[in-house]
């Protein structure tokens, strides 16, 4: 493949061919950090208007859209074939933000090719899929399609989604969407959610000498953790999601006192709930509030609130519905062995299932590489899902 050069040339030329590899090598050799993860990250401006000029190049209506201060979406669009025909509307979409590069241990931006791996920051998340979809696009583009196929390369979801939120906000509306972050080529129709809590417990200092002054605010944060064993049993032990598991919850952090000799005035837990499609959020946060309260009641000098920071919801497509048999069928027809599994961690596409539009995530790389020192992904993947794609996108838009 002309991905796998080693020139720069070569990879110029790939690109306007629309070359998988050559695509992820290009993308990954501009840095697009977020900014809010790393001082000083570049964010997405460039590597939006150099993917906003390939789109064009290639026959797309395709334009950039400065969602936040130098953050910037991708959306382009290829009309239908025939004039006038109504059909399908199929969504490609990726995020062009990466997290930081504090001690990788790859080259993080020259896009090297390295015993058949793609090696540097956003190679897995999620530039060799960003790069496939691309690719898709492309080769849609020369042989013609129908329906319509819309890109939507989106801004900040190593964050707070600033992009895929200003994307729904707009409007935009499909008959399917293919999220590609990394799945190892796996379809996969469901993800978890998640609830962030903050538990504040309030004591009173005093000397480590005077147990009739102090109130220990760590000892009532231990009580209460002790307390939520019998919600994590469960959780463990009930009707687990056929693709998911079970839900579960951790403690992210905890943070208090000022010195061994004084009681402590106050402790913080940050705890994090891990959901399941169609748990309702205020639900799984009152077990937290409840088993607060029990033990407020046997405490009489415990003084603690429970807060909520941040809340994403999990979502879900069936796994017979027409959007995943037909990713099965393409990935089959392409060599690679069709499965449906669960997506672990949280991502955009549950933006869009809650707009209404069924996405499913489908892409290159293993999520255990995401973010890693020593980021890569598998080239055959890279070039394989961008095969997928097309063949999909052209069955699912009847062209």
């Amino acid at each position: 493949m002309t991905g796998r050069g080693g020139t720069i040339a070569g990879v110029e030329a790939g690109v306007a061919a629309g070359d998988a590899v050559s695509l992820a090598r290009a993308m990954v050799r501009i840095p697009s950090v977020n900014p809010l993860l790393e001082p000083g990250g570049a964010g997405e401006r460039e590597v939006a208007e150099s993917a906003a000029r390939w789109l064009a190049r290639w026959g797309f209506e395709a334009s950039t859209e400065e969602v936040a201060p130098g953050r910037f979406n991708v959306l382009a669009r290829h009309p239908r074939d025939r004039s006038g025909a109504s059909g399908p509307v199929l969504l490609l979409n990726g995020h062009l933000d990466t997290v930081g590069v504090e001690n990788m241990s790859v080259p993080p931006f020259e896009g090297l090719v390295r015993e058949d791996r793609l090696v540097g920051r956003g190679a897995c998340d999620m530039k060799g899929g960003v790069a496939a979809l691309l690719s898709a696009a492309a080769g849609l583009s020369r042989t013609g399609h129908g329906g319509e196929i819309v890109v939507a390369l989106t801004a900040d979801e190593e964050h707070a989604s600033l992009g895929m939120q200003a994307l729904v906000a707009s409007g935009l509306r499909a008959d399917a969407a293919v999220v590609c972050e990394p799945t190892s080529l796996a379809v996969m129709p469901a993800h978890k959610g998640f609830l962030w809590l903050r538990a504040i417990f309030r004591g009173r200092a005093a000397h480590g000498s005077r147990p009739d002054l102090g109130v220990d605010a760590i000892r009532h944060a231990a009580l209460y953790l002790s307390g939520l064993e019998e919600l994590a049993a469960r959780l463990a032990t009930g009707a687990p999601h056929p693709l998911l598991g079970h839900a579960s919850f951790h403690v992210g952090t905890i943070t208090g006192g000022s010195a061994p000799s004084v009681y402590p005035d106050r402790c913080e837990v940050v705890l994090e709930r891990r959901t399941l499609p169609g748990e309702e959020m205020d639900e799984a946060e009152r077990a937290f509030a409840e088993a607060l309260g029990a033990l407020a009641s046997r405490e009489g000098s415990m003084d603690a609130v429970l807060e909520r920071t941040l809340a994403r919801p999990g979502t879900e497509v069936a796994s017979d519905a027409p959007l995943v048999r037909g990713l099965l069928a393409a990935a089959a027809a392409e060599g690679v062995e069709p499965r449906v599994k669960g997506m672990t961690a949280w991502v955009d596409a549950a933006y869009l299932n809650e707009a209404g539009i069924p996405a499913v995530c489908f892409g290159p790389g293993s999520i255990a590489q995401a973010h890693s020192a020593d980021e890569w992904a598998p080239v055959i993947e890279i070039e394989r899902c961008g095969r997928v794609l097309e063949r999909f996108a052209r069955a699912f838009l009847g062209g």
